[in-house]
């Protein structure tokens, strides 16, 4: 009789144990629905050995009890699970200059190990932006930039452009990116050179639509940060496929906490040479 044998962490097939430098798994937390401590306890205890960071998304933290922030994150790192920020720092800049350092003093004292900057919603010159990195860092914290790129509106399908069942012919593409990739790279570059431990880049309007991935602008970040230090935001589960298949176990993702089970099952040597007879098929349905 054979023995049942649990997926194991080899370097060589996928990636190392905990605490990782690449093959990350950042798991959202509270934002658009919320999540109980039971909830989260379960997850860790299922499957804590597949997820690296938890991120309260959308400024979710501000909205809660310190007392429970706290309860969280002792409870994420009792399982080797670091806790970020998401989308709130822009907030603090109409409270004086001042503030962004109390917000990190906070930050550490509430047990958060990350702080995420949303360059675009932050709407500061690079020099600022560079400020607030070496002052997280010097708070003991670590930074981590998150940039978008953008594309002009008419390159995405407009929701009444298709009614049911219709058949709509495909339109070339008549504009480029607006906002230049190379900039973009050269500003994460910076951030790294100031500190910055990874770079989040929001990989919705690259990989929304599977028809239209755009490879070649995801090759070219890669490229020049690296794979260890660059972080793809994947909104959906066909877009942790896409990553996974291209850049192998070791490419870093952010992902719902539902879809932690899924990539992980992505990201293993055996089981992803076989995705269909893992997954149940309406997973590879929009």
């Amino acid at each position: 009789m054979s023995a049942y044998v649990w997926k194991s962490f080899y370097e060589d097939e996928d990636r190392p144990e905990k605490p990782r430098r690449f093959g990350v798994t950042e798991m959202r937390g509270p934002t658009y629905n919320l999540l109980s401590q039971n909830v989260l306890q379960d997850i860790f205890e299922s499957m804590g050995q597949f997820v690296d960071g938890l991120k309260f998304s959308g400024g979710s933290h501000s909205l809660m009890p310190k007392s429970f922030i706290k309860e969280i994150t002792d409870m994420a790192h009792k399982h080797s699970i670091y806790v970020s920020t998401g989308d709130w720092a822009e907030h603090l800049l109409r409270k004086g200059p001042s503030c962004f350092k109390e917000y990190v003093e906070e930050c550490r004292n509430l047990g958060f190990d990350t702080i995420e900057l949303n360059v675009g919603t932050l709407g500061v010159s690079e020099e600022t932006l560079l400020r607030f990195v070496r002052l997280i860092k010097s708070g003991g914290l670590k930074a981590k930039p998150q940039f978008a790129v953008k594309f002009d509106k008419s390159d995405l399908p407009l929701d009444g452009d298709r009614a049911f069942g219709a058949y709509i012919a495909p339109v070339p593409r008549t504009s480029e990116i607006v906002e230049d990739v190379d900039l973009l790279i050269r500003r994460a570059e910076r951030c790294l050179e100031a500190g910055a431990d990874m770079i989040m880049i929001d990989a919705d309007d690259l990989c929304r639509h599977a028809e239209s991935v755009r490879a070649d602008i995801i090759a070219k970040i890669i490229a020049r940060l690296g794979l260890e230090k660059t972080m793809f935001e994947a909104s959906n589960a066909r877009t942790s496929e896409w990553f996974i298949q291209n850049y192998g176990p070791k490419v870093n993702l952010f992902v719902d906490h539902s879809q932690v089970m899924d990539l992980e099952c992505l990201r293993g040597r055996n089981l992803g040479k076989s995705l269909r007879s893992v997954l149940d098929s309406s997973y590879y349905h929009f």
